[in-house]
Parts: C-alpha cells; structure tokens; sequence
C-alpha cells in the first residue's frame, strides 16, 4: 500500500523564466524563387495581357515544395490612404465613396486596404497612420509607404527580443543589380560595391520602449551608423516590422526599366523615381520581386537576424521526506510470508531497520489519483537518518 503525504502550499513555487534563441537568415532564403512562394490571386482581365501578382510573397527557409520546408516570414507592401502617393494616383471618388485610380496605377486599392489591416491589427484604428518614432505627432515621421515583415511564430515564439534585430538592406537597387530587367528595376546600369549596404537595427529599444495597446511593445528601428535617423518600427510580440520606404531606401532614385502592366503590350517602362512612381504604377509582385532580389541581396550573407523569447512557466513542488517517513517500500518483496523485512544477512533478521531507494515521485489529487511521475536519474537510499527534499518542477 503507497504511502501519501500531503503537500502544503508553502512547499509550493510558481516561477517564470525566458529562453533566449538566435534566428538568422541568409539573403538566399527571400531572393531565391524556390524558398519564396507566391500567392497570384490578383487579375486585371482575362485577356491575354492581365496581370497577375499576389497580395504578399512567403519566405521559406528551404525549396518550399518540401515537405520539410519552414515558413520564415510573410513580405507585403501597404500604402495609406490620404497619403501624397495615394492623392497623385486617384483620379476622383465616384459616388459611393470608392476611390478611383488611373489604368496604369495597378492594385491602388489592394495596397491601400493591406495598410488599412495593419492599422487595425496593430494601433486598432484601420484609419490610424504609422509614425516612427512611435510617439511622434510630426507630419515628417509619417509612414505613408510601408514594407511590412511578418515574422512566423516558429521563429518569434512568444516575442522577440529586445535590442536584438539587425537587418541588411541595400538603399541604392544598383547596388546588387547591374542591369534593369523585367520585374527587377534597376536604378543604374553599373553596379556599385557592395558596401553601400546598411543596417537596420532596433538599438536603443530597451530603454525606450513604447506599448501600442493593440500591438504590444513597439522599439523603433533605425540605422546602425546614425541612432538618430528612424526608418521604422518593431513590434515584438507581434514579430511585424514595419518599414518606411521614403527613409530605409533612396526613395527618390531614378528608376528605369519594364515592369508588368494593364495595357496593349502588358509591360511599361519607366523612367521616374521609386516613391511615388513605381509603387503606385507596379503590382505587388513586382514590387516585392524588386525588394526581394535588389534590396536584400542574393547570396550567402546573412540578411535579418534576431533573438526570439521563450517564456517558460514553471511549477516547483518541494517533496520533503522526514527520517522517520518513506522509509519502508510497499514492493511485495520488500517482506516476506510473515511480514518481516527480507534482509540479506539472515543474523540481521529482526534487527535490521528499514530503508527504501525512491526511485519515482508521484503526485496525486485529493481523490488519490495519480497525476503526474517524476523519475529520479538514479535510486537515492532513504533511511531514518536522512531527511530527503526533492524538487519537482513542471513546465508549460
């Protein structure tokens, strides 16, 4: 027959601890067109010309058609409504309050509304405008074209940590292509060294954290080599960076090439500046294509780093054992026919005192039923002259 103990509340402790792990990934994952998935729901017309493109692009940290593959981060672009770009491309609102927009400005509406859900998912107002920093009120510090990076929970866990968040970005497209190439505009025809890359990072976040009471924490991210300039914004529960194109990139860089587009021929070209020309006049997927292959890098460097936490709760039941207390085993072998102690030495037999090996401890309801077991590394021996303490613990 087992033999229970009750545990009092003072044997009892509730404690919460965080695990931190290091997340990277290389320029290869998002340029890759195997590891970055499209979701082309989007069509103009059904005619031979129509564009396709996708809402937003998946970033896998493998061939996505593996069953092995991770989802690392969804990618998309969202632009406000009462922004410059918005207003330059509207040609009206017709009498149900729809904004209109010119044939050659493609997925005005789509971008619109993506930055709309944001909005609410984030500051919980589908009208609310992203400033950074955070707390401004400075029309300057607007965030009217935004680069959206949502972080799959695999990888942020509960939240990522703060001060933590580094990224690599090329503000100039020429950096990394050398060429303009359907889908891939290009600022220049040379390519320029490889050091006029950045780094965006969320320095300085921990001491300044602001808290969106929809969103969460919020760390402003800003450029490695100047604190001073804000390009965006962290949310770290919610793993979403949002970045603001007209400060993280050469926004006003000359742009050149052909893109896809509604008309006769299904391409355009364009000789115009990134912001407001190409994200009002390109599809989704031309824009993310862009940011994917000249912005990012495409080879073995790493381009977005970060540490995610882990909160583990943790439950530590102290299981005391006075000297005078589990030191008799309730094994059907621990006696013999007649209820003595089997002892090995049979000169013993009578005088032996009790000991046991606690090799398991059981934790039980009031109803004495088992609940839980936690199995010892090995048999410790419990006699009258030990007092034994074991602690339990139980995560989640």
């Amino acid at each position: 027959m087992a033999t229970f103990k009750t545990i009092s509340s003072a044997d009892i402790k509730t404690t919460r601890t965080t695990l931190n792990q290091l997340v990277d990934f290389v320029e290869e994952d998002i340029s890759g067109s195997a590891t970055r998935k499209k979701y082309q729901v989007f069509v103009t017309s059904s005619n031979s010309n129509a564009v396709t493109s996708s809402l937003f692009q998946t970033i896998f940290d493998q061939n996505y058609a593996l069953q092995t593959a991770n989802e690392i981060f969804d990618i998309t672009f969202g632009i406000f409504s009462g922004s410059t770009t918005a207003a330059s491309a509207s040609t009206g609102v017709d009498t149900n309050g729809k904004i209109l927009f010119a044939s050659q400005s493609l997925m005005m509406r789509e971008k619109i509304n993506i930055y709309r859900q944001f909005s609410q998912t984030l500051l919980g107002d589908a009208s609310a405008r992203f400033r950074a920093p955070f707390s401004s009120t400075a029309s300057t510090d607007d965030i009217d074209n935004a680069l959206f990076l949502c972080f799959k929970r695999l990888f942020v866990r509960d939240g990522i940590k703060r001060e933590t968040f580094a990224m690599r970005c090329f503000q100039s497209s020429s950096a990394v292509v050398a060429n303009a190439t359907n889908d891939n505009i290009s600022g220049l025809t040379t390519a320029q060294p490889a050091s006029s890359s950045v780094i965006f990072t969320d320095v300085g976040a921990a001491s300044s954290i602001e808290r969106s009471q929809f969103g969460g924490d919020v760390g402003n991210i800003v450029l490695a080599s100047d604190t001073s300039q804000t390009v965006g914004l962290m949310f770290y529960q919610k793993g979403i960076a949002v970045l603001d194109l007209e400060r993280a990139i050469d926004s006003k860089q000359h742009m050149s090439g052909t893109f896809a587009a509604v008309g006769a021929t299904g391409t355009a070209a364009m000789s115009a500046s990134f912001v407001p020309h190409f994200v009002a006049s390109a599809s989704m997927d031309t824009i993310l294509d862009h940011f994917a292959t000249a912005r990012f890098g495409s080879g073995s460097n790493t381009f977005l780093t970060f540490q995610n936490n882990t909160k583990i709760n943790s439950t530590l039941i102290f299981c005391r054992a006075t000297a005078d207390e589990f030191n008799y085993s309730s094994n059907p072998s621990y006696t013999d026919s007649e209820g003595r102690i089997v002892v090995i030495d049979e000169s013993e037999q009578g005088t032996q005192k009790s000991f046991s090996f606690v090799s398991t401890v059981g934790l039980y309801d009031a109803n004495e039923e088992l609940l839980a077991t936690a199995k010892l590394s090995r048999p410790v021996e419990k006699n009258d002259e030990k007092d034994l303490t074991f602690r339990v613990r139980l995560d989640f």
